[in-house]
C-alpha cells in the first residue's frame, strides 16, 4: 500500500515499496563517444519526524540542486505530533518529484531503510530533516562518487544557530575541546576516513551490506561507515561540502541529545572493541572523575560536620569538579570570541552539557533489555534493501 501525496484519502500517503528496478540496470550510465555524458540519477533520503521548523526549507534546498540528472526525493514519515505531516503532503502535491513513505518506529536508521527500499536510481544520498545542502552539493558528491570509485562520500557538518543558544552549541560542536576531532566537525584534507556527515552511497554497496542496522538508534551512520571500509570500500571526505545543521534550542533537549549517544556510542564499542579511542572515552572517564570528586567532597563536608576524625581529607575531591569546571571555562574563552555576550555566557555550561551528558550515557549504556546479545560477526547476512519494505 503506497501511493504519492495526491491521493489525500490516505492519511499518510506512501509509495509501493514492492516494484524495484534490477540492480544491474541501475548502473551509472556511460556515454556512448562522441556524446555529452549523461549524468547520473540520484535518489534522496530523508528521515522525518517532528521537524515542522525545518522540513520545508530543506527540502527546498534539495529542489534547487543544480543538476543535469534525475533527482527523487523520499520523505520517510514517522508518527510526527506536530504539523510535519501537512507540510510534507504539501510538499509532495507540489513536486511529483516527492515521494512520502510511512515510518511507523519513527526512527531514523527504519526511515533511512524503509526510504531508500522504494528509491530506484543507482546513487543515494542521505539528507536529514534539519538540514540544508549547500548550492551544487548534489553534482559534487556524484562527480565524487564517480572519479574516486568510492563506496560513500561527504563533507562536514557546519553547525549553525539561530538563538544565542544555538550559536554557542554551534561553537561548541565545531571545536575539537567540544565534540571530539572528528573531521567532519573540525576538518581536515580531502581523502579516505572512517565516516563522513550524512554521506552520498553506491546503491549495490547498501544492497551488499544490508543497508543501515536497525538495532543503533543512534550512530547508525558510524556502524554503516564500518562495515563498508571492513568489507573493503572507501569512504571520501572532502572538506568543502559543508552541509548545514541546525542544533537543539535548549538544555533540556541537548542533554537528551547527548546522553543518547553516548548511549549508543557504548553499543559501538560493544560490537566493535577496536574502535574504541580515547576520543570516545574521554568523555566517560572524565564524567566518572567529576562524579566521584564530587561524592567524596560531599562526604567529607558531611563526615567533618559530623567530626568524623580525618573526613575533612575527604573534601579534596572537590578538586576534581572545580578543575574540570576552570578547564571549561578556559576552553571557552579560548573558543567563544566573536560570540555575542550571551553566548559567550551560554558556552562554558553547553560544552559541559555535551561532555557530562554523553560522557553519563556511555556509563549508563542502553537498558539491558534492549542491548543484543549476538556476536556481530553473525548478525549481517547480506540482504536485500527491498526486504526492509
Amino acid at each position: 500500500m503506497s501511493i504519492s501525496a495526491r491521493d489525500r484519502a490516505r492519511d499518510v500517503p506512501v509509495r509501493p515499496a514492492a516494484v524495484r528496478v534490477p540492480s544491474e540496470d541501475r548502473t551509472p550510465a556511460a556515454a556512448t563517444p562522441g556524446t555529452t555524458p549523461v549524468a547520473t540519477p540520484v535518489s534522496v533520503v530523508m528521515p522525518v519526524l517532528e521537524e515542522e521548523r525545518y522540513l520545508e526549507p530543506a527540502v527546498r534546498r534539495v529542489l534547487e540542486q543544480e543538476y543535469d540528472g534525475e533527482i527523487e526525493i523520499v520523505l520517510a514519515l514517522g508518527p510526527s505530533a506536530d504539523r510535519t505531516h501537512e507540510i510534507a503532503e504539501a510538499l509532495a502535491e507540489s513536486d511529483p518529484r516527492i515521494v512520502l513513505v510511512e515510518n511507523p518506529t519513527g526512527r531514523t536508521p527504519q526511515g533511512l531503510n524503509a526510504a531508500i527500499a522504494v528509491t530506484s536510481h543507482p546513487y543515494i544520498v542521505r539528507v536529514d530533516a534539519h538540514g540544508e545542502l549547500p548550492p551544487g552539493y548534489i553534482r559534487e558528491v556524484v562527480r565524487l562518487l564517480d572519479t574516486t570509485g568510492a563506496a560513500n562520500v561527504g563533507g562536514m557538518m557546519r553547525v549553525e544557530g539561530d538563538s544565542d543558544f544555538g550559536r554557542a552549541v554551534a561553537v561548541a560542536m565545531s571545536s575539537p575541546l567540544g565534540i571530539g576531532g572528528s573531521k567532519f566537525h573540525v576538518g581536515g584534507e580531502p581523502g579516505p576516513a572512517r565516516t563522513v556527515y550524512l554521506g552520498a552511497f553506491r546503491r549495490e554497496v547498501l544492497d551488499e551490506l544490508g543497508g543501515f542496522d536497525e538495532h543503533f538508534v543512534r550512530a547508525q551512520d558510524w556502524e554503516l561507515n564500518y562495515r563498508i571500509r571492513q568489507a573493503g570500500h572507501t569512504i571520501w571526505f572532502t572538506p568543502h561540502l559543508a552541509v548545514t545543521y541546525r542544533p537543539r534550542r535548549d538544555f533540556a533537549a541537548l542533554r537528551k541529545q547527548f546522553f543518547g549517544s553516548g548511549q549508543w556510542r557504548r553499543q559501538i564499542v560493544a560490537a566493535y572493541p577496536e574502535s574504541a579511542s580515547f576520543r570516545y572515552l574521554a568523555a566517560p572517564v572524565v564524567t566518572a572523575i567529576v562524579a566521584l570528586g564530587t561524592l567524596l567532597g560531599v562526604l567529607g563536608v558531611a563526615g567533618t560536620t559530623l567530626e568524623i576524625p580525618y573526613a575533612w581529607l575527604l573534601i579534596a575531591g572537590f578538586a576534581a569538579p572545580l578543575g574540570y569546571a576552570v578547564g571549561v571555562m578556559g576552553a571557552s574563552v579560548a573558543i567563544g570570541r566573536g560570540l555575542p555576550s550571551r553566548s559567550r555566557l551560554l558556552l562554558p555550561f553547553v560544552m559541559m552539557t555535551m561532555h557530562l551528558s554523553w560522557g553519563s550515557g556511555f556509563l549508563r549504556s542502553i537498558p539491558r533489555s534492549q542491548r543484543r546479545p549476538a556476536p556481530v560477526q553473525d548478525r549481517y547476512a547480506p540482504r536485500h534493501l527491498a526486504d526492509a519494505a
